[in-house]
Order: C-alpha cells, then structure tokens, then sequence
C-alpha cells in the first residue's frame, strides 16, 4: 500500500506548524489528554510515529527528546467531570483548542490527527486522517499525550487501589469491568459512559411491581 503524503511537505517551509492529537477517548476512567507540539526543524527527532505502535520504553524515551527540541509543546487534561458535562467528543475538541491557545509560540497551521476539527482554533488547521503515523509534528504530540496520560493513570491506580488502572489505563477490559462490578465506580469514572452510567441512574422496579402498585391504587 502506498505511503500517504507528508502534509508538512506540501506546506511552505517558513511556516509554523503545530501537530495536535489526543489520548483516552475510549477509556470509563480518567482524563482525555491532548498535546500540541511544534518541532524544530533544526533538531529533528528520530523514531516518531502512532504512539500506540511504540513501546513504553520507546515512547518514554522520544517523550524525552520531544520535551528538550521541540519549539513549543504544550499538555492539556481534560478532567472526568468536564468529559461528563459536555460530552466525550466535545471535550476532545475543547482540549485540542486549548492545548494550540497554550504554546509559548503561535502557529500559522494545525495539523489534527482525525477527520474534525474545533469549531474555534487560533489557525488555520487540516484534519489529517491517520496522522499520527505520517506527520512527524502530530506522532510527536500523539506521544506527548499518551506518555503523559499513562503517568497520570499510574497516579489514579495508587489513589484508587484495586481497578487496575496502571495496567489497563481505564479502558473497559474484562478485568476492569470485573473490578467495577465488585468495588462500583470511583471518583475517577466516566458517570456518561454506559458501564458506569447504570451505577447512577435511579433502578426501575420489575413490571409486576409496577402493576401491583397500579392496581392498589385503584382498590
């Protein structure tokens, strides 16, 4: 299969390009987390790519090396409370809008991993679809994010002991689910997202409860 187009390629050299991609929509549990990152073309980076085709050790060494070239980076968390307010989607498009306001150095261009953009960013942008493999500005900020994001569930799993949350990162595997029906939810759960969403929402009385109550009723 023919490799896709470097989109950075086709732009103009001078100009400054920011790459933005997130980590942790799919998760029941913590933050979605969304990083910008311009590089310095003067300081290429080795190795970046989809942060899910990298290992823990590689990523925490290009996260490294990422934090010391780059021009400007910049990680935003948006928190399970603001995710349960607005919505999975909209907070994604919330934090990839903050994390572009928050570099040190304004860019001319976004790059976003994905096929939508923000309704309002501070730039021009291009939705680049499988992004995070071919755009070295946008793998670089897929990396941000997902180091970021791990570290920060690693942090979650000591306060929250027992969900597994350093092994599985939040995501619904048989093990969390299986924890969540034993302990139920903590503070760190998505209240919007289905599986834990039950745990919240007023239990309905069986049918036959139902009717024997209608027919007192009417006695």
């Amino acid at each position: 299969m023919p490799r896709k187009p470097n989109v950075t390629r086709q732009l103009a050299r001078d100009l400054i390009i920011a790459g933005v991609d997130e980590a942790g929509r799919g998760p029941l549990a913590g933050p979605v987390v969304v990083a910008a990152v311009i590089l310095d073309p003067a300081r290429p980076i080795r190795g970046l790519n989809d942060s899910k085709q990298l290992n823990e050790d590689t990523r925490e060494k290009l996260y490294g090396r990422i934090v010391e070239r780059a021009l400007a980076y910049t990680v935003i968390f948006v928190e399970r409370e603001e995710i349960d307010r607005i919505n999975i989607f909209q907070a994604t498009m919330t934090g990839m809008t903050r994390s572009l306001m928050g570099l040190s150095i304004a860019p001319q261009m976004a790059l976003i991993d994905g096929n939508r953009l923000p309704r309002t960013l501070p730039c021009e942008a291009r939705a680049v679809i499988g992004g995070d493999a071919t755009e070295p500005a946008i793998s670089a900020a897929s990396i941000l994010a997902k180091v970021s994001r791990d570290r920060h569930m690693h942090a979650l799993d000591e306060r929250f002991p027992g969900y597994g949350f350093a092994r599985h990162k939040g995501y619904g595997v048989p093990e969390h689910l299986d924890a969540l029906g034993r302990l139920g939810p903590c503070d760190a759960h998505r209240r919007s997202f289905a599986p834990v969403r039950r745990w919240f929402e007023p239990e309905t009385p069986p049918v036959a409860d139902l009717f024997a109550e209608a027919l007192s009723q009417t006695s």
